[in-house]
């Protein structure tokens, strides 16, 4: 093991202990046993922090994906890899004493710029916006992993208790992640705003720089440097753009008044619409998958029967609502997520209590509300539910598929909107899987997107997809669809099974929905 004069190893000889302190230094008072645990115990929690975090602040430029989410934990162990391995290198040739707290500290700056960086280049410079990310993540996270061989070599000072001091503090380390990433998930997203986190968890590294700093005498003028610079950031994250009107567990979240409709509403979430609502007439369906939907139901079942539905995602509740005017007595039981989505609903968008208006909502995820549902019991099920610019995987394989088909009646009926462009490989993968669970489906779309037009290149966007034990009356449906002014066509049997090809049917074991959806840059209207 390489020594260095500021914290020798001594030999593990029977003497070592009592050897002249010239020979063997005793270890840093300033850093006993407990402190160098909090150190790294906060240091691995804060890189955790940040990690989880920085998924959200991207989702809304780059999506909530597999491809997102791989990218950040990626970046986040590359961070760690190379904290660790140069901070080791680097705590054998100098002094560790002096690089805890401007370790700490430029992380804490840097932790505290990061929402004012990430969203200010998203609205500037897009194209600069994964190098950037890239920097708030591999800063912070490789200067908080460089802490623990840093804390460690100040703390060995005997061979003979190498293996209990490395493991210790591993494990503190590897306890001080796991608080971390709970902590994170379960408490700060739910209760702060992503951009008070990120602030405060500056401010806190900061602090304990100046903390470290001034027990050790030294770097006290760049402490005070950093709390300035994460002053200034706190003051300039509040003018930042890309801020929400609301940060939900899983959302950044904005409702936008349309100027051409007193009651008009639309729900953007990460930076995709996905639900418009009138809340003074319910019965105005803006887009036009929507459209699309209630020319389905419309043809499905006798004008102005009550239904009982079941709606897999939520979002601004715009077809429950729908059903509820158009059908009175309809009861909608509605699977979202999301419990700040449901407020917001309640809050801002007028949702009612269920006596009032049949819809009552359940937050809990869409896969296990589908289990709980009665066989036979359901007349309806709408499949709405995205995380970002994708479906929930585990809501589209053929076991999902047939949960669905078990809670529907005898005529029972299944619609969901996809959204899908380029090749279209995820809507004709869905499209396969559905034709393996149903006897009958139809694909609702622009004809040049679900082969109807081959003239036309296709460009996708949204399609809606339905499934039944029965046949559909496509003249009865494509009339509907004319009447709302949807300008779509219908592709059903031989038309369909062309447009699906050799698609693979999804489960549960093989579902990469993420890869073989390609999604548009500029988001579609939902």
């Amino acid at each position: 093991m390489t020594t260095s004069p500021s914290s020798p190893v001594a030999d593990d000889s029977p003497g070592a202990d009592d050897a002249p302190a010239g020979d063997a230094p005793p270890r840093d008072p300033g850093l006993g046993s407990r402190a160098a645990a909090v150190l790294v115990f906060g240091s691995s929690a804060a890189v955790l922090v940040v990690e989880i975090v920085a998924l959200r602040l991207l989702a809304p430029y780059l999506g909530l994906t597999l491809e997102t989410s791989t990218l950040v934990i990626g970046i986040a162990l590359t961070a760690i890899a190379l904290g660790s391995w140069l901070g080791g290198r680097v705590a054998d040739q100098v002094d560790p004493h002096g690089l805890i707290a401007p370790a700490l500290g430029v992380s804490g700056a840097v932790v505290a710029l990061t929402p004012l960086l990430l969203r200010t280049t998203a609205e500037w410079s897009p194209a600069l916006l994964l190098l950037v990310a890239s920097a708030t993540l591999l800063v912070p996270g490789g200067l908080l992993s460089a802490v623990t061989p840093l804390v460690t070599k100040l703390r060995l000072t005997s061979l003979a208790e190498t293996g209990t001091v490395v493991g210790r503090l591993s494990g503190v380390g590897t306890l001080g992640a796991i608080v971390g990433t709970v902590l994170t998930g379960f408490v700060l997203v739910t209760r702060l705003p992503v951009s008070s986190i990120l602030i405060g968890l500056g401010t806190l590294l900061v602090l304990g720089a100046a903390l470290v700093g001034w027990r050790a005498r030294r770097w006290r003028r760049a402490t005070a440097v950093a709390l300035a610079t994460v002053a200034a950031g706190t003051l300039a994250t509040g003018f930042a753009p890309g801020g929400c009107d609301a940060e939900t567990r899983y959302h950044c979240a904005r409702i936008v008044a349309d100027p051409e409709r007193d009651g008009g509403r639309t729900l953007v979430l990460d930076g995709l619409r996905h639900s418009y609502v009138d809340v003074e007439d319910p019965a105005y369906l803006k887009f036009a998958y929507v459209r699309a939907f209630a020319s389905v139901v419309d043809t499905a079942f006798p004008e102005g029967e009550p239904l009982t539905a079941h709606h897999i995602g939520g979002g601004g509740l715009t077809f429950p609502r729908y059903l509820a005017a158009a059908r009175p007595g309809t009861r909608s039981l509605v699977s979202e997520i999301d419990p700040g989505v449901v407020r917001i609903d309640r809050d801002r968008l007028g949702l009612g209590p269920p006596a009032s208006n049949g819809i009552d909502v359940r937050v809990e995820d869409g896969r296990l509300g589908l289990r709980r549902l009665a066989p036979g019991s359901h007349d309806l099920v709408v499949g709405d539910a995205f995380g970002g610019v994708s479906a929930p995987w585990h809501l589209t394989t053929s076991q999902a598929l047939k949960d669905v088909r078990r809670a529907l009646g005898a005529d029972g009926l299944y619609i969901a909107n996809l959204i899908d462009h380029g090749r279209l490989a995820f809507a004709r993968a869905e499209a396969a899987t559905l034709a393996a669970v149903f006897p009958h489906v139809a694909l609702l779309g622009k004809p040049a997107d679900i082969g109807l037009d081959a003239t036309a290149p296709g460009v996708g966007g949204n399609m809606v997809i339905v499934a039944s034990g029965r046949p559909f009356d496509v003249p009865a449906l494509r009339k509907a669809l004319d009447a709302r002014d949807v300008g779509w066509r219908i592709a059903t049997g031989d038309a369909l099974t062309a447009w699906t090809g050799n698609a693979r049917v999804l489960t549960d074991d093989h579902a990469p929905v993420d890869q073989l959806l390609q999604p548009h840059p500029v988001p579609a209207p939902r």
